[in-house]
This record gives C-alpha cells, structure tokens and sequence, in this order.
C-alpha cells in the first residue's frame, strides 16, 4: 500500500488536533526546507527517523544492457537515508 501525501495530511491532523489547511502547510515547508538544505549539502538528523544527506557519486564505466556496449557514467549526486536504530527496529 503506498500513503498519499493528502493521506498523510489527514492521518497527521487526526492525530495532532490541527486542522488539514495548517498540517498540509506544515508538510510543504518541512519539504521546502530540506529539499533546501539537501542542496546546500547539509546533513539532516532528525531523531528517531534517520539522516537526510547528499553523496557524490564517481564518474564510472558502465555497461549498455541492450548492446553490451560501454558506456561512461558522469558523476552525480545523490541523496541518501540513513534509517534511525528506533525505525530500522520498528520495522524489522
């Protein structure tokens, strides 16, 4: 099953008393923010949750699956979660 972000939205405001409107802007600054701070190249903890950072990948050969031809794979950045040991348990 895959939660919808207005799902979210109401679970959180069933759960918090809040009204939907203040949740759901709550979740777009909470994205805005770190999607701000991911860029910057910040790392993010957040306790009980896990660790938000970015990580550069090396430029690499690769292989084309359809012709087997090699390829070259610039370098990129990527970003990575680190699960919390709360989290990594809960969901075992």
């Amino acid at each position: 099953m895959t939660v919808k972000k207005t799902q979210l939205i109401q679970m959180l405001s069933e759960k918090s008393g809040a009204s939907k409107k203040d949740v759901g802007m709550w979740l777009e600054a909470l994205v805005e923010t770190l999607t701000g701070l991911l860029r910057k190249g910040e790392k993010i903890n957040i306790t009980g949750l896990g660790i938000f950072k970015v990580a550069d990948r090396k430029a690499r050969e690769g292989r084309n699956p359809r012709t087997g031809e090699t390829i070259h794979i610039p370098a990129s950045k990527k970003m990575r979660f680190t699960r919390a040991k709360v989290l990594k348990e809960a969901v075992k």
